[in-house]
């Protein structure tokens, strides 16, 4: 049997991407698809502003919504979680305000996939909204767990293995002063990430779209295509250029696969 087959469907944005890309992520949009709220839940030691500029990339159907974790930006001053589930109880409440009434999706990238997973159990569970599309980016299924550990490093050689992972490291960390007040909070969300096991093994009603890029050399194919096992409705994964980090470049296709992705549910449906 194919990793195809095995895995789900399976689509690759990285060659001949001109064609491709004309054919799958810029569909017409109809007059009746309205856009979706999509809930963002950033990686770790990020905030909610990473995804702020997203909102103006001007992609129809997808309404960007960055949901803000404590202990950075505007909540400095708030304890950061060390525990994925206790994040996903607590981030709820916002999370269903951002949403408004109506379908919602989910997204998050690396730790904000698992916090993303974590919370669209929490909205399906409440009911108040119907969660359409949870979108999880450059991580393993939430049953693999992370075999390599930052935590309990001294500080140089956590954010060197940090860097090692993402193959990515945030300018700010040069600067003394901002290294000790952003240390904390990223300490804290790696260590949610590394311990997090899942409670449950139940599945989402909701279709999983994985994406990662195709030089990730942290999340291989095989393992982000264990998120299959998380859904009893439609799985997709999705290669794309770039590594670890290739969101930080190819935002506007990333919005425009996932409106594609969100309007062929619609369709479905």
């Amino acid at each position: 049997m194919s990793a195809a087959s095995l895995n789900g469907p399976r689509i690759s944005l990285v060659t001949d991407r001109s064609r491709l890309c004309s054919h799958f992520l810029h569909g017409a949009m109809s007059p009746m698809f309205h856009a979706t709220p999509l809930l963002c839940l950033p990686f770790a030691g990020a905030g909610a502003s990473f995804y702020m500029p997203w909102r103006s990339l001007g992609v129809e159907g997808v309404e960007v919504k960055p949901i803000q974790l404590p202990g950075r930006e505007r909540l400095v001053d708030q304890d950061p979680y060390t525990n994925v589930q206790a994040a996903a109880d607590g981030l709820l409440d916002a999370a269903l305000a951002a949403a408004g009434e109506g379908p919602v999706a989910v997204f998050g990238h690396s730790l904000g996939a698992i916090l993303a997973y974590e919370l669209a159990h929490r909205i399906a569970d409440h009911g108040a909204n119907e969660l359409v599309h949870l979108f999880v980016s450059g991580s393993q299924g939430p049953w693999n767990g992370r075999t390599e550990r930052a935590t309990g490093l001294d500080d140089d050689a956590f954010l060197a293995r940090v860097q090692e992972f993402a193959g990515y490291t945030h300018p700010a960390f040069e600067i003394p002063e901002m290294r000790e007040l952003l240390l904390p909070t990223l300490r804290a969300d790696v260590e949610m990430h590394e311990a997090y096991a899942p409670t449950s093994e139940r599945k989402l009603a909701a279709p999983i779209t994985s994406i990662r890029g195709v030089d990730d050399h942290l999340v291989s194919a095989d393992a982000a295509g264990h998120w299959r096992d998380a859904t009893s409705a439609t799985f997709t994964a999705v290669d794309v250029p770039g590594d670890h980090m290739y969101l930080d470049a190819g935002a506007k296709s990333l919005l425009e696969l996932i409106a594609s992705r969100l309007r062929s549910g619609r369709t479905e449906n």
